[in-house]
C-alpha cells in the first residue's frame, strides 16, 4: 500500500488550491514544504485579482476553491477595477493583509482532514514504467503515491539577482530546490528559465504622504466568493506618486550595474509587469510611471510601492525610491531584487495539466510559464481535481475557452505554449461577454458541487439564484408599461425593453427583485447571443476527439511537418488541433476526414 494517494509539492497558491481539493475529495494527500510558515505566503503584491485575474478567482470560488474566500477573510480594500467601462471588463481587485492572509491558509492547511504537512525536500521523482509512484527526499527517504503535482512556484534552481550580485534562492531568505529541475531534465522534459521581480519593502512612518493623491476602495465593497455575507477587516486607503525625471537619470546613470543590462540576467522577464529599469529604456517618451504605496497589512509598518519593481544594486535602489515625491526620507526594510526559476514547456502537459510522458504527473502554477497568484491558484484547483479523478477512474475535468477563464488559461498553455511569463487579461478570452465575474457561479458551481468541493446549502444558493434570474425575465418580458418616469411611452413597452436601454437600470424598478446579472443579460442580449452562436460553432469541433494512440504517420495527405507537430502536441480533439500554429485549415478538414474514415 502507498504512503499517500497523492503528494502534492509546494505550498504556494498552486499548492493550496491542489492539496485542499485531493483531501476534500476524500483522498490522503501529503503537502511538502521547505518551511512550513511560508504556507501561503504572498512572495509579492499583496492583492488579490485586478484585470482578467480577478475572474479566475471568481471561478476558483465558483468551483469550490479557497482563494476568494480567504481574499474576503483578510481583504482591506475591494475596488472593481474597470467599472466605467463595459461588464464584460470589469475585474474585482483586492488589497489584503499579508499576515493575515498567511495564517489562513496555514491554518487551513494543518486543519483539513486527510492533509498531512511534512517539511522536507523532493529531490527526485520515483518512476515505473513511464508512470510517477512517488518522490525521493532530501533525507533519502522514498515516499509512494499514486499521484505527485508539482507546484514550485520559483524554487527550482532559483537564482537571485540585486545589482550585479547573485546567489541560489526560492525567495529572498529562503532556499531554492536544486535536485527536482535536474531530475525533470534527466527524464526528458524541455525546460526554460524565466524571471520575475518584486520592488523593495520601505517604512510606512517615513513616508511623507502630505502631497499624494489618495487612493479609496470602492464606498460599497463587493465581496470575492459569492458565499460570504461579511467582510469582516476594516477597509483603508491606497496612495498614489510618481516617478519624475530625475528618477529616470538615477535608472540610466546605473544600468551598468543592472543584471538585466549587463547580461547576468538570461531568463525571460514579465512583459506586462516590467521591471521600473525596463520601464525606463523602453519608454523613454514618458516623463513620469504611476507608483501605487500598498499597505502590507493593518498592523504592518511595511508598504509595498507597486511600480518599481527592480533587480538594481541597493544603493541605486535607494537612491531612487528617495527621489520620488513622499518618498524622499523613505527607509527600505527589504530592497526589491529579480529571480530566474525553471519552467516546464508546457505543451507537453494535457489540457488536464497531466504530463504527456509521465503519466500521474502533474504540473501547476509558475512552473507552467505563468506569473501571478491567481493563474497559479486556478491551476493547482485543476490540477488536484484531476490527479484524484486519475485515480479514481473517472473522465478528467476539462475545461475549454467556452466555458471559463481557467480553460482559456489552461488551453493557451498547453496548446500554444508560451515564451514568456503567461499573464491573464480579458483581451485574451474569446467569448468574454459570456465569462463575466457575476455568473462564474451560475457557470461552474455544479461542477464543484459534483466533485464534492461545493457545498449542498453554497449550491442551493446558486439554485435560488437562477430561479431568481429566470423569474425575474419572466416579469421583464411580461410587464408592459404605459409611462415610465412619470413621461408617456408612444407605446406600450416591456420593461425587458426599457431596461435595454443605456440610462435605464434596474435601480429603476425597485418593486422588481431581481438579481444584478439579469440587467446585463438584458442590456447585452444581442452581443450575448451572437457569442452563443460562436460557441455553438466552437463546441462542435470540440466534440471531435481524436484518440490518443492516434498514429498521424498514416494519414498520407497531411505535410511531414504537420504530422510531426500534431504527434508532438497530441490533441484530444480537432478543436485543440486547430489552435496548434501552423495546422493549416485544409490539415484540419483532411484530419477530419481520416477521423470519420476510422470511426
Amino acid at each position: 500500500m502507498n504512503n499517500y494517494d497523492i503528494i502534492v509539492i509546494g505550498a504556494g497558491h498552486a499548492g493550496i488550491e491542489a492539496a485542499l481539493a485531493s483531501a476534500r475529495m476524500g483522498l490522503r494527500t501529503l503537502m511538502l514544504t521547505l518551511d512550513i510558515n511560508s504556507i501561503g505566503r504572498m512572495s509579492c503584491n499583496p492583492a488579490i485579482g485586478g484585470v482578467g485575474k480577478g475572474q479566475l478567482v471568481k471561478e476558483i470560488d465558483a468551483l469550490g476553491g479557497t482563494m476568494a474566500r480567504a481574499a474576503d477573510a483578510c481583504g482591506i480594500q475591494f475596488r472593481i477595477l474597470n467599472a466605467s467601462k463595459g461588464a464584460a471588463v470589469q475585474s474585482s481587485r483586492a488589497q489584503v493583509d499579508m499576515n493575515l492572509y498567511n495564517q489562513y491558509m496555514q491554518d487551513l492547511i494543518m486543519h483539513t482532514p486527510n492533509l498531512e504537512v511534512k517539511e522536507a525536500e523532493a529531490k527526485r521523482l520515483l518512476v515505473e514504467n513511464n508512470k510517477v509512484c512517488g518522490v525521493m527526499l532530501d533525507t533519502c527517504e522514498e515516499v509512494k503515491s499514486d499521484a505527485v503535482i508539482i507546484c514550485s512556484g520559483t524554487f527550482l534552481n532559483g537564482l537571485i539577482h540585486i545589482g550585479l550580485r547573485h546567489f541560489s534562492g526560492g525567495r529572498i531568505n529562503e532556499r531554492s530546490s536544486e535536485g527536482l529541475g535536474d531530475n525533470l531534465r534527466n527524464l526528458g522534459f524541455k525546460l526554460m528559465r524565466f524571471k520575475t521581480g518584486t520592488p523593495a519593502r520601505l517604512d510606512k512612518s517615513t513616508i511623507d504622504y502630505t502631497n499624494l493623491i489618495i487612493q479609496e476602495g470602492d464606498s460599497s465593497p463587493k465581496p470575492f466568493s459569492f458565499w460570504t455575507t461579511k467582510l469582516p477587516q476594516r477597509q483603508i486607503s491606497c496612495h498614489i506618486t510618481y516617478t519624475n525625471k530625475f528618477t529616470h537619470k538615477i535608472i540610466l546613470d546605473n544600468l551598468d550595474r543592472s543584471p538585466l543590462y549587463t547580461g547576468a540576467i538570461k531568463a525571460t522577464g514579465v512583459r506586462y509587469c516590467p521591471s521600473i529599469e525596463d520601464k525606463i529604456v523602453k519608454f523613454k517618451d514618458k516623463d513620469r510611471h504611476q507608483v501605487f504605496l500598498e499597505p502590507q497589512g493593518l498592523d504592518s509598518n511595511e508598504i509595498y510601492p507597486n511600480g518599481i519593481s527592480t533587480s538594481l544594486p541597493e544603493d541605486v535602489q535607494l537612491a531612487l525610491i528617495n527621489s520620488i515625491e513622499g518618498l524622499e526620507k523613505a527607509k527600505v526594510i527589504r530592497f526589491g531584487y529579480g529571480i530566474e526559476h525553471i519552467v516546464v514547456e508546457p505543451t507537453q502537459l494535457y489540457p488536464s495539466l497531466e504530463s504527456k510522458s509521465l503519466r500521474n504527473l502533474y504540473l501547476a502554477g509558475q512552473i507552467n510559464g505563468t506569473t501571478g497568484y491567481e493563474e497559479a491558484a486556478a491551476q493547482g484547483l485543476v490540477a488536484g481535481i484531476n490527479a484524484v479523478l486519475r485515480i479514481k477512474n473517472e473522465e478528467p475535468l476539462i475545461l475549454d475557452r467556452a466555458s471559463s477563464y481557467i480553460g482559456v488559461l489552461i488551453d493557451d498553455l498547453t496548446t500554444k505554449g508560451t515564451n514568456e511569463p503567461y499573464r491573464m487579461f480579458t483581451s485574451r478570452v474569446e467569448y468574454r461577454l459570456i465569462l463575466r465575474e457575476d455568473n462564474a457561479d451560475l457557470r461552474l458551481g455544479k461542477i464543484g458541487y459534483k466533485l464534492g468541493l461545493l457545498s449542498k446549502k453554497d449550491y442551493n444558493k446558486t439554485k435560488d439564484k437562477e430561479e431568481l434570474i429566470k423569474k425575474g425575465m419572466q416579469i421583464l418580458k411580461s410587464t408592459r408599461v404605459k409611462s415610465f418616469k412619470g413621461a408617456t411611452l408612444k407605446t406600450q413597452t416591456t420593461l425587458e425593453d426599457l431596461l435595454k436601454r443605456p440610462e435605464v437600470t434596474l435601480d429603476d424598478f425597485p418593486e422588481i427583485d431581481i438579481a444584478k446579472g439579469l440587467e446585463i443579460e438584458v442590456k447585452y442580449s444581442g452581443f450575448i447571443q451572437r457569442q452563443f452562436k460562436d460557441v455553438e460553432r466552437f463546441k462542435n469541433l470540440e466534440k471531435i476527439r481524436i484518440p490518443q494512440e492516434l498514429d498521424y504517420a498514416k494519414i498520407p495527405s497531411l505535410s511531414r511537418e504537420i504530422k510531426e507537430k500534431l504527434n508532438n502536441f497530441r490533441p484530444i480533439n480537432l478543436g485543440q488541433a486547430s489552435r496548434i500554429s501552423g495546422v493549416t485549415p485544409a490539415a484540419l478538414s483532411m484530419l477530419m476526414v481520416y477521423l470519420r474514415k476510422i470511426s
